[in-house]
């Protein structure tokens, strides 16, 4: 996808900026504000056209961090029932650190089939169950590493190593945002905690910092500082802004090249339109009693994930691009790292979530907004079908066999594509990379992941990297 690259005058400046400095470049300030109103201006994250036509506009990513076991999830394995308590005897010898395997270990929850194409959904969830008729889920994930920082900077960024722009990123950057007042990428993390290695899923990289996702928080003011001081009148800080502005406007006229500086002159005027844009969305109180009911929200269990569906379901409305929930934070047991006791770990999670998420289902639904939204479930990896130790009840990483679910528009529900080996180990039918998953998000969006590059270091890097990725079509409606 082509830049912007403007084009000079033969005394080295573009008619914008000249008119910029009429009167110390004030009038640069109006004339920018005037063409921004009528969408004219240049923003980074001013709306741009898709490659092709594509039902989905927004997408929302649950991340159930810590890795959440397929086998108890959505992946059965009746062999696991039959071999129940014997020992492993595959080619794996030791799990992830070292960790011992112990004996093979049969789901405690039982899986049913549901809707119409009796997709089979375990006792975990049953408010998601409802909508299993929409679900497209890939039992054939797998990705490249067994580490849960590496495995979540490479779900988010498609790279096991820091410092690559996230799935939002790429997406802000090849797509822009329909709403000029708020961040075009929001994250919204776990109360315990956020993922290992923090800032670095959502981050931009090396493009610009205008494209980094934007950390929201889902109760009082959604971001710190955002509120006005005491003592500030609207046009005092209008004032100070646009001096501000002025300032680091004529620094950037003299370095045209330093990005990061017209990423930071954006972040302010966005801070100062987002002062009531976003204060308006995670105002849930304005919510009728029957949606703060149906997203859980008087429920102590439901809350907190129940407060992010509910934002995200606004957010939307308002033309937020893409927007990440975290299910766990912290460590071990505060995730769906379920190593000690995987049964009582992920009873725990999906109460907490299942209930939340298919009340965003049933609310975009209502609202219309289903067919323009994309759905994207899982974590960094899943779990082994052998306790953690002989009598255990944990399970270790698994990395060689997954699954994850898409949902929403454009996606062909009520199916699971590819499969595991008998006991849920490793892919073995239609396999399906990390970078397989991000190549059909970014065309289910209309985006074509061969053309969609950012020239850095003298490379034209991409979201999926040099190697052949492939868009999984079956799951294309």
């Amino acid at each position: 996808m082509s830049r912007f690259i403007p084009n000079r005058t033969p005394c080295g400046l573009t008619r914008r900026e000249s008119l910029w400095q009429v009167g110390g470049g004030f009038a640069g300030l109006a004339l920018t504000d005037l063409l921004a109103s009528t969408g004219q201006a240049h923003s980074p994250t001013a709306e741009r056209p898709a490659h092709f036509p594509a039902k989905a506009k927004h997408c929302v990513f649950l991340f159930m961090n810590g890795g959440p076991s397929q086998v108890d999830t959505f992946d059965p394995k009746p062999a696991l029932k039959k071999y129940h308590g014997q020992p492993y005897s595959g080619d794996a010898k030791v799990g992830s650190n070292g960790r011992p395997i112990g004996h093979l270990m049969q789901s405690p929850f039982e899986f049913r089939r549901h809707g119409e194409s009796g997709l089979e959904i375990s006792s975990l969830f049953p408010h998601l169950s409802r909508f299993s008729d929409e679900l497209c889920v890939i039992r054939s994930m797998h990705a490249d590493t067994a580490a849960h920082a590496s495995g979540c900077l490479q779900m988010n960024t498609g790279s096991i190593f820091i410092g690559k722009p996230s799935l939002g990123s790429w997406l802000s950057y090849g797509l822009g945002t329909q709403n000029q007042d708020l961040p075009s990428f929001v994250v919204m993390t776990d109360p315990r905690g956020g993922p290992i290695g923090s800032a670095s899923n959502w981050s931009a990289g090396y493009m610009p910092a205008a494209y980094q996702g934007t950390l929201f928080r889902n109760g009082g003011s959604p971001l710190l500082d955002l509120a006005t001081p005491a003592g500030t009148t609207d046009r005092t800080q209008r004032r100070s802004l646009d001096l501000l502005n002025a300032l680091n406007e004529a620094h950037r006229q003299q370095h045209p090249d330093e990005s990061e500086l017209l990423a930071r002159i954006e972040s302010y005027e966005l801070a100062y339109r987002m002062q009531t844009e976003a204060l308006d969305v995670v105002e849930l109180d304005r919510e009728d009693a029957a949606t703060q009911d149906l997203y859980g929200l008087n429920n102590p269990v439901t809350a907190d994930f129940g407060r992010k569906c509910l934002i995200t379901r606004r957010l939307i409305e308002k033309g937020v691009r893409f927007i990440q929930l975290y299910s766990g934070g912290g460590h071990l047991e505060e995730t769906w790292d379920g190593h000690s006791d995987c049964i009582t770990n992920h009873k725990t999670h999906a109460a907490e979530t299942d209930r939340p998420i298919a009340a965003l289902i049933a609310d975009l639904k209502r609202s219309g907004l289903w067919d323009e939204t994309l759905l994207v479930w899982g974590g960094e990896f899943g779990r082994t079908p052998t306790s953690e130790g002989v009598d255990k009840l944990g399970r270790d990483h698994d990395w060689h066999g997954f699954s994850m679910w898409l949902a929403g528009a454009g996606v062909n529900g009520g199916q699971a594509i590819g499969a595991t080996d008998e006991l849920g180990f490793t892919a073995v039918e239609d396999r399906c990379h990390v970078s397989d998953l991000h190549a059909t998000i970014l065309h289910l969006m209309g985006i074509d992941h061969t053309r969609l590059s950012y020239l850095h270091q003298g490379l034209n890097q991409r979201l999926t990297g040099v190697e052949e990725r492939h868009i999984i079509t079956k799951a294309l409606a």
